[in-house]
């Protein structure tokens, strides 16, 4: 099974490329970007030295039908997906803040509370939660986008005191995060699970706010399944999940957290298939389609350059 872990594409009109963990990003004519979605995959702040067949796929076409079904509460980037792997889109001015949206109590956010805390991110939290507990009502805690190292918490009022983002554009994006998390929750819902928690990016053009980047991608996301939320949060026991743990669990069960002196364990070709088996059933889960593998006879990069080529040239 092929897997694209590298590109180095150059088209027409191409400004710059960014090389990120997962995404190649190409800046066309500073008006549009190009992201291709490759098969990279990272845990623990590191990309793993082998590429999953299809993840890419997975991740863009999950993320362009959940753009598709919230441009009724927002605008956002997304123009078109002329190849499997690739969305096109109008560049915006990214805030340096990612909205973070949580309706249950849990991963990080737990692992703080059992320290004691009781205020993320300036919301206050009451005494007495357990884990996986549902908020009242879903609550926001957004972080600042670092350029090098972790993103920062940081809550509403400094962003605005430190004018990252202006109280205008802050309000908009607050009530953005809102709805299109209460839509994705309902989509969710239909298909037997709870959208837990997500993180939304926006960015500015022509004065307007758009939601950018990805969206309720399992890279993203956390999603729960629902059959059987009650009854384990009632007995303290894990929750099923959907999301990209099971990998970062056999990391740890591979004595890997990307701490000194630790060894990355090799990554079969027998693991790395394991591993898109089941992104392919995290997208026909969230998204109750059936999942159809993009043509992999010749060289998906050469694919991909033809399709975004045509695209441009159609579109100049």
């Amino acid at each position: 099974m092929k897997a694209l872990t590298k590109t180095d594409f150059h088209f027409d009109g191409q400004k710059s490329v960014y090389h990120g963990k997962v995404r190649d990003v190409y800046d066309i004519n500073d008006d549009l970007l190009v992201m291709v979605a490759t098969d990279r995959i990272s845990a623990f702040d590191v990309v793993l030295p082998k590429g999953i067949p299809f993840k890419g796929q997975v991740l863009n076409q999950i993320a362009a039908k959940f753009l598709d079904t919230t441009t009724d509460i927002c605008p956002n980037w997304k123009l078109a997906t002329p190849d499997p792997m690739v969305t096109v889109g109008l560049k915006c001015e990214g805030f340096r803040v990612e909205m973070i949206i949580r309706s249950i109590l849990t991963g990080s956010a737990w692992r703080e509370y059992q320290k004691g805390c009781r205020e993320i991110c300036g919301v206050k939290l009451p005494d007495g939660m357990r884990e996986n507990q549902r908020f009242p009502e879903p609550i926001i805690t957004p972080t600042t986008k670092a350029d090098e190292g972790h993103d920062m918490n940081i809550s509403k009022e400094e962003i605005i005191a430190q004018g990252i983002v202006s109280a205008e554009d802050y309000a908009v994006m607050e009530d953005y995060t809102r709805r299109i998390f209460a839509r994705g929750q309902e989509i969710a819902a239909k298909q037997g699970l709870i959208l837990v928690d997500t993180k939304y990016e926006f960015g500015k053009r022509d004065g307007k706010v758009y939601l950018i980047d990805e969206i309720h991608t399992p890279d993203s996301s956390r999603y729960f399944y629902a059959d059987g939320y009650e009854e384990k949060f009632e007995k303290g026991e894990p929750q099923r999940q959907l999301s990209k743990e099971f990998v970062r669990q056999w990391l740890i069960e591979h004595n890997f957290m990307n701490e000194p002196g630790q060894t990355m364990p090799e990554i079969t070709d027998e693991y790395a298939e394991s591993v898109s088996d089941r992104y392919i059933e995290l997208y026909e889960h969230i998204t109750g389609e059936k999942f159809d593998k993009a043509a992999e006879e010749g060289d998906i990069a050469a694919r991909i350059e033809k399709n975004v080529s045509e695209w441009l040239a159609a579109h100049k």
